[in-house]
């Protein structure tokens, strides 16, 4: 069966397990999860409850599950959620928030992915049978398809406050949280503070194979358990897994800085190529966006990057994201603008 070999910067969900993580996930001590007895999970959802300030964790397979039950948690149905026009639970979550929480979006549109309590204000409707009822904000941090832009601390801190006026509930998408966290210089507990819910992913940057965590509070989390159940989530001896993860946030957090200076270099070198237009400057975290100049083929320029072993992935008709990873080094980004200069379509 085929694999991808080459500079895989399509995103950072490509990581591999290194030989560190790889030791300590053959010798995990484990239990039945289900059951709560297995102990590296215990400890895993211990350790990240701590890190990031709230009551409890739960260990789940993938950070849109995490998602998705926090909405079923937040909302009833013909609810109404608030967020990015971009935002994953929109995206890329194969319309789950209308078919788990049975509950609509109203994206707010912005180039940053970040969006203001003015917004929030614009949005709340007139409390009247016909309409529904705005119940949830979700932000995600850092905003992915809008550039990787972690949100400034003062604008959280607004949105939050007019989300609680209206007596709404905050869910945060932290699926690259640390990403975050590493680019604003606040503290993940900082980041996490004031919400009711938080996802937290453990296979993209930090380099884990797979697992997210859904921290929050402890008048959520209790029935949180039985959402994750109904979706078949009961992993059975999960501490392998949770052993990756207590791995990656003891060790691989303060080296996302890499990641991010490796994008800077990046962007760098893809706009001294002719052709190419970088859209998300400065470089604000892990992830380039860019696009081709008129005329030149976006199509013809994908298909004839990967038998030279360079893979982006593509986010529109003509526009590309690049995202650094802990597999990705400052010689692969070297090679990779090489590698583009030879491509003309």
């Amino acid at each position: 069966m085929n694999y991808f070999k080459g500079i895989d910067l399509s995103s950072d969900t490509a990581t591999q397990p290194s030989e560190e993580m790889r030791h300590v996930i053959a010798n995990a001590v484990v239990g039945d999860e289900q059951k709560r007895e297995d102990p590296t999970t215990n400890e895993l959802e211990e350790y990240t409850a701590d890190l990031l300030g709230h009551d409890m964790a739960m260990y789940l397979p993938c950070a849109s599950m995490s998602n998705e039950i926090s909405l079923m948690l937040h909302c009833r149905p013909g609810d109404e959620i608030i967020c990015s026009d971009s935002a994953h639970i929109i995206a890329a979550e194969v319309g789950g928030p209308a078919v788990h929480a049975r509950a609509m979006c109203w994206g707010v549109a912005t180039p940053t992915g970040i969006f203001t309590a003015q917004d929030i204000h614009d949005r709340i409707r007139m409390d009247i049978p016909h309409t529904p009822k705005a119940r949830l904000v979700v932000i995600e941090n850092t905003a992915n398809l809008t550039g990787g832009i972690p949100w400034p601390i003062e604008t959280l801190r607004d949105v939050q406050a007019c989300a609680r006026q209206y007596q709404m509930a905050l869910h945060l998408d932290g699926a690259r949280l640390m990403n975050a966290s590493v680019a604003s210089g606040c503290s993940p507990k900082e980041l996490a503070q004031g919400f009711d819910t938080v996802t937290l992913c453990l296979s993209k940057g930090l380099g884990c194979p797979m697992g997210a965590l859904m921290v929050g509070k402890k008048e959520y989390l209790e029935p949180a358990r039985r959402y994750k159940h109904l979706m078949g989530g009961a992993m059975r001896q999960s501490g392998m897994m949770a052993a990756a993860g207590l791995y990656a946030l003891k060790n691989n957090i303060a080296r996302l800085q890499d990641d991010h200076d490796n994008a800077k270099f990046l962007a760098e070198g893809l706009m001294s190529v002719d052709g190419i237009f970088v859209d998300n400057q400065p470089i604000p975290s892990n992830m380039v966006f860019f696009h081709l100049v008129e005329g030149l083929d976006p199509d013809c320029f994908l298909e004839k990057l990967e038998p030279h072993g360079l893979r982006f992935s593509q986010t529109g008709p003509n526009r590309f994201r690049a995202v650094t990873h802990l597999d990705v080094s400052r010689e692969d980004v070297e090679k990779a603008v090489g590698i583009v200069r030879t491509v003309s379509c």
